[in-house]
């Protein structure tokens, strides 16, 4: 079975790929949903069969290579673990695959689409399943690889391979780091098998390693060179600046992607890696400050945004931090548990954005949006459970996964110190802001009087805070999801069914996840379910601790949410013209969020120019003046010249060559005079 959920998405590949000039767009449409599909089926199989039945297993499917002491087998470790991954993966990927059917008919190269999402598919499980570091890194590159060819699938356009290569680059940082980690395990541990690893993590929390001059507690520095890794691919703060771009692939990447996958895979490293980091108390501390940081930052520049896949977007980046922040305190349940419900609304809000984008033509401004529940009501009533399940409204997926973080965070303050404190504050802000633009979102787009009529384009009703501050549209404000601009002339319509059945299934998940799942994930089931899959010392109680925390630290989610969603109530359906008054009053606050913390333009200036500028240093003047001026090449050069002047010299006349002979005689007779 594991065999068929893992290799399935593979043969698709290999089908659509090879095969797909051959066999046409609709036959690779087909052939790669129905495998992930099954895939899909048979990952709930296995959740079932694992974390509520059996428990760890282990596959053994090749011997990958063997060099020393170094031996690393390709096998899939199942345990609860992998399988709540499988489900997330498999799922989401085959709704994906079945509603790009729908949103992609018009597009030339429908195989090459479905061929690089059952790669990326395949890369995830390959992850997901890793029973050892190197396998996890093969399948980390491999996503990295597929998100590369779909962030730029419509490489046509300039804007899409620029993503494409920055998503890749910061990335790669990341791995530089993650990839530093590994070769820190094998020296220390000896191996790079999990089974090998975890026993002995506990023997090593006083041994110390030599780095950059300075001595290092041994497993701190392993672990923060590993959360690197981690911090590149789920896009924390520092290391976020690709996501927000990685906008330019279609819509089904975005929700494969960035919704419920590959940024999820540096939170999967760190739980399946927490019999290391449990006892790497520091590096747990960074990983709370970062991840709190990151909630707060990018909710901040999620309020502002027009473009409606980029609100999602931030969204996705701050829903990422909640869940370092789980992990950090120890509660790597909780963070799991937040991945786990955050894949279904996050696909469901994707998805549903590109529903909208689909019925306007390709217009991703929600400026030129609004009172569009009217005429696509099914696409609607999919977003409305998709914002409630994000902002954490009572009973939704998200009620039950976020608030869980937040009152960890409280839980964690007494041995966590200002760290969790700084946490929870921050979480609380955060929802508070994922609130607001969450519904501003849904105001302007569904809401309100229509801004799409004619061309649309008229100002009127706009949201329109760049008008206000500086008299021009941000740079992003029309970064269309498509080949083409539709007029606006004509009246939106809903999606075609093979879009609103993934909706309809997300939103279930939207709803009855964080219900159907809490006790197995958080509460009086933990143990049966996880069956060890996720390690906590003996000192870690903060899941017991959390479920005792004060009733204003349960109800401060709550209380946040509804401040955010009657803000979002008032500013864009009572008073509309309250935000451009805001933004005018307050240009250099709304032009530092606009503008996401000026953190492309200070990386521009840090690293981009100054890379730039030595690469056009080395070429001009290294290359060009060094080696093909004076290096091996001059040298060629001025022997060549030399020879084709002497060449002149074979004229063929004797009486030529005599009186060279007699310039050499003379010459041999001066040197031996002077010789003396």
């Amino acid at each position: 079975m594991y065999h068929a959920i893992v290799f399935l998405p593979l043969i698709g590949f290999l089908i659509a790929g090879l095969f797909g000039r051959l066999i046409g767009a609709r036959a690779s449409e087909i052939v790669t949903t129905a495998l992930l599909l099954v895939a899909a089926l048979l990952s709930w199989v296995a959740l079932f069969q694992v974390g509520f039945g059996s428990g760890t297993t282990r596959i053994q499917v090749a011997t990958w290579l063997a060099s020393a002491d170094l031996r690393v087998d390709w096998a899939f470790r199942i345990d609860t673990l992998t399988v709540v991954m499988l489900v997330v993966v498999n799922t989401v990927s085959s709704l994906v695959h079945l509603y790009s059917i729908g949103y992609m008919h018009e597009d030339p190269h429908r195989p090459r689409f479905f061929a690089y999402l059952s790669l990326f598919t395949f890369a995830m499980l390959m992850l997901v399943t890793a029973d050892n570091l190197v396998q996890m890194f093969f399948g980390w590159e491999g996503v990295g690889l597929a998100s590369y060819l779909l962030i730029g699938f419509w490489y046509q356009k300039p804007s899409a391979n620029a993503a494409a290569m920055k998503a890749f680059i910061v990335n790669r940082v990341g791995d530089f780091g993650f990839l530093l980690g590994i070769f820190l395990v094998f020296v220390l541990f000896g191996a790079v098998t999990f089974d090998a690893i975890f026993p002995k993590a506990g023997e090593l929390t006083s041994q110390t390693f030599r780095f950059l001059g300075y001595e290092w507690n041994a497993l701190t520095l392993t672990c923060l060179l590993l959360f690197m890794g981690a911090m590149g691919k789920s896009a924390q703060f520092l290391l976020h600046t690709w996501l927000p771009d990685a906008m330019e692939g279609p819509t089904p990447v975005s929700a494969l992607i960035h919704a419920a996958t590959m940024v999820t895979a540096g939170v999967f490293m760190v739980a399946r890696l927490s019999p290391i980091f449990e006892y790497a108390p520091v590096a747990l501390t960074v990983v709370v400050v970062i991840g709190a940081t990151t909630a707060f930052f990018a909710a901040t520049v999620g309020l502002v945004q027009n473009d409606i896949k980029r609100v999602i977007a931030y969204s996705t980046c701050s829903q990422l931090g909640y869940m370092f922040v789980a992990l950090g305190v120890g509660a790597y349940s909780a963070g799991i548990f937040h991945l786990f419900t955050h894949a279904f609304f996050k696909a469901l809000l994707f998805l549903g954005a590109g529903s909208v984008i689909h019925a306007m033509h390709h217009e991703q401004d929600m400026r030129f949006m609004g009172g569009l529940r009217k005429h696509i009501p099914l696409t609607a009533a999919a977003m409305t459970i998709g914002t409630l399940a994000l902002t954490g409204f009572p009973y939704f997926a998200g009620y039950f996964s976020k608030d869980a973080i937040i009152e960890s965070a409280y839980a964690s303050v007494g041995h966590g110190g200002f760290a969790s404190s700084y946490a929870f504050v921050l979480l609380v802000v955060a929802a508070l802001m994922t609130s607001f633009y969450s519904w501003r979102l849904y105001f302007m787009t569904f809401e309100g009087k229509p801004r799409w009529a004619g061309h649309g384009h008229d100002g009127h009703g706009h949201d329109d805070h760049a008008h206000a501050v500086d008299g021009k549209h941000d740079d992003h404000a029309h970064g269309h999801d498509d080949h083409g601009h539709g007029d606006h002339a004509h009246t939106p319509h809903e999606s075609p069914l093979s879009m609103l059945i993934p909706l309809a299934v997300l939103s279930i998940g939207a709803i009855a996840a964080g219900f159907a799942f809490k006790s197995a994930f958080i509460g009086d089931a933990y143990d049966a379910f996880w069956k060890g899959a996720i390690f906590t010392g003996k000192d870690n109680h903060i899941l017991h601790a959390m479920h005792e925390v004060p009733k204003w630290v349960v109800w401060s989610p709550f209380f946040a949410m509804l401040v955010g969603f009657l803000l979002a109530l008032y500013m864009y359906v009572l008073r509309p013209d309250v935000p451009g008054k805001l933004a005018a009053a307050n240009p250099a606050l709304y032009r530092f969020l606009l503008n996401k913390w000026y953190f492309d333009e200070i990386y521009d200036f840090l690293f981009v120019k100054p890379s730039m500028w030595l690469g056009k240093f080395l070429w001009k003047k290294g290359d060009g003046l060094v080696i093909d001026g004076m290096g091996p090449d001059g040298i060629s050069a001025r022997v060549v010249d030399v020879t084709n002047r002497v060449v002149r010299l074979q004229t063929g006349y004797l009486y030529h060559y005599a009186f060279t002979m007699l310039i050499g005689v003379a010459g041999l007779v001066t040197w031996y005079l002077l010789r003396g």
